[in-house]
């Protein structure tokens, strides 16, 4: 038997790319093989004695698990491929988190490049566990899914909200969280001193998969209603949750819930009551950090913050990944 398992990353120079390689190759058990792209072939893999190569000239034969940091449709074909060549997969695109075509057409607004690959488990270990052990291939849910689903699981898993009642998911998300590439909305000049909401109403494409995995849990929930903003920072994301509860929990009584649901969860940290998460909680950690504010007896604001590109991308990958060889889920991430 190997002693190393032996990795590759699709899409290495992309931020969450960057952070991914960062993670692997000081990962204990992990041989970093190759890490691709097509901008910089050629060029020095930071932090490691790599080279980028393209992702054409890659041969599988000798590796165990690909992780794809790649767009969304590019990703699923290159998991096809790796299934078919025996090769565990990790995707950080969004193309296997929606179960069925027929969602992913809705959220995604195209048909789905490789539908029979569907559905696949959803790699959110504190929720999904039990089905991203031992799996050959996992869908690492993104930041702002992450972010919201962690914050508000204890009241999903204990029927604890309001049917009635809208549950309101403001999230805020670091520049890197749009990619690597530039545009006019992550342009400096755009984001500095600004705060922009964007695709609000019902038109972010991850609402449809919050929705998903939130019903997996309870239908007793109310709307959702969703709105991502772009905060000028370059890395971590804020999702400030505000639920009525139903009267089977009162609001100050969901600091101890939280604090018990989560006690043996390494990589979520429930504050102190009376003490109010931020970014820098978060920021550079592999963790999701949460607090609860009560405001009436039916009524809570919790905040739950995570850095987009480790918890909500790269670090959720390598946690899924342990999970997947039945490894110490936390190994090399604390």
């Amino acid at each position: 038997m190997k002693s190393k398992i032996c990795a590759g990353v699709y899409g290495g120079s992309g931020y969450a790319g960057l952070d991914l390689v960062e993670l692997l190759w000081r990962h204990p058990q992990i041989e970093l093989a190759f890490a691709t792209s097509n901008t910089y072939a050629g060029d020095s893999v930071p932090g490691t004695n790599l080279h980028y190569v393209s992702p054409d000239s890659v041969a599988l034969e000798n590796v165990d698990v690909i992780f794809l940091a790649l767009p969304h449709k590019a990703s699923a074909a290159m998991a096809k491929r790796g299934m078919d060549e025996g090769v565990k997969v990790v995707d950080l695109s969004a193309d296997l988190r929606i179960d069925t075509p027929e969602a992913y057409e809705r959220s995604y607004h195209s048909p789905h490049p490789h539908p029979e690959l569907l559905p696949r488990p959803y790699g959110l270990p504190e929720i999904n566990r039990e089905n991203v052990n031992g799996a050959d291939v996992v869908a690492t849910p993104g930041c702002y899914p992450t972010t919201a689903l962690l914050g508000i699981y204890p009241l999903l898993v204990t029927e604890a909200l309001c049917e009635d009642s809208p549950v309101i998911i403001d999230a805020k998300s670091g520049v890197t969280g749009a990619g690597r590439k530039p545009s006019l909305t992550t342009h400096f000049a755009e984001v500095y001193s600004n705060l922009i909401p964007y695709k609000t109403g019902r038109s972010h494409r991850h609402l449809g998969e919050i929705e998903q995995e939130a019903h997996k849990i309870s239908d007793r929930i109310g709307p959702i209603i969703f709105c991502p903003h772009l905060l000028p920072v370059d890395r971590g994301l804020m999702t400030s949750i505000y639920v009525t509860l139903n009267e089977g929990l009162e609001s100050d009584q969901m600091h101890d819930l939280y604090s018990e649901m989560y006690d043996d969860e390494a990589l979520v940290d429930v504050l102190p009551a009376g003490e109010q998460a931020t970014l820098r909680h978060a920021v550079k950690t592999n963790k999701c950090v949460i607090s609860i504010t009560p405001v009436l007896p039916r009524h809570a604001h919790i905040t739950s913050v995570t850095d987009n590109l480790r918890k909500g991308a790269a670090s959720q990958a390598v946690q899924n990944m342990n999970l997947m060889f039945g490894l110490k889920e936390t190994l090399g991430l604390i």
